[in-house]
């Protein structure tokens, strides 16, 4: 994955804060260059009017892309410092003029507002190498009883790739037998498979369909386990 993407993949661009910021419009979208390392590498990024950012860091004095920034694991001190500069400005395009999703897609922060809205509970992010995994905890009795998580698609269809966000939530033994035979309800990714589904929040399943589970869930983490004796 490339540094844009890394830093903006949870972001949507606000136009005017961006144009206030100093971008200027073009006919594909609006672009900033700022001079950066004592003026000896520039810096051009760019924001398609589908609201995709992306960069090129050049070497001013031969007006060159400076490759090596793109090249993983193989940088040394001069490449890291200049990558660390270069974050510096996104980072900083970022707090200014962008605001922050839950998660990647539309689905999936669409839905994240309506458990928000509906049962007060924002996703914890509990693991900060797992930047793009949240929980959903019902607060009375501490138990999740939903998980956004993004993973390789192959890991719920086989031989289908690309990064999704999938959704797990718990529901009746009997249910789950019966709702992974409906199209686009997966076996559970990593929970178990005899009380949790999955669901890829690409927008193959409806709104109403994933919100319908997530309330059978949410009763379901209701119930506080009986104290024995």
């Amino acid at each position: 994955m490339s540094i844009e993407y890394n830093l903006f993949k949870r972001y949507n661009p606000i136009e005017e804060k961006l144009i206030n910021y100093g971008f200027v419009k073009k006919r594909t979208g609006l672009t900033f260059e700022k001079l950066f390392n004592g003026g000896s590498f520039r810096a051009v990024v760019t924001v398609s009017k589908q609201g995709n950012l992306d960069g090129t860091v050049f070497d001013v004095e031969n007006n060159d892309e400076f490759l090596p920034l793109r090249i993983e694991n193989n940088q040394g001190a001069f490449v890291g410092e200049i990558k660390e500069e270069y974050e510096k400005i996104l980072l900083d395009i970022r707090e200014n003029c962008f605001s922050k999703n839950y998660f990647t897609l539309p689905q999936s922060n669409r839905i994240t507002n309506y458990i928000i809205n509906k049962y007060g509970n924002e996703p914890e992010f509990l693991w900060e190498k797992l930047d793009g995994c949240g929980v959903f905890r019902n607060q009375e009795t501490e138990k999740w009883y939903g998980i956004i998580m993004d993973v390789d698609r192959s890991r719920i269809i086989p031989k289908e790739k690309g990064i999704v966000d999938v959704m797990n939530v718990k529901l009746p033994p009997d249910m789950v037998l019966e709702v992974v035979k409906t199209p686009n309800v997966y076996q559970a990714y990593h929970m178990n498979k005899k009380h949790w589904i999955s669901m890829i929040l690409d927008d193959s399943l409806n709104d109403d369909k994933i919100m319908e589970f997530i309330d059978i869930s949410y009763t379901l983490s209701d119930t506080k386990k009986k104290r024995t004796k």
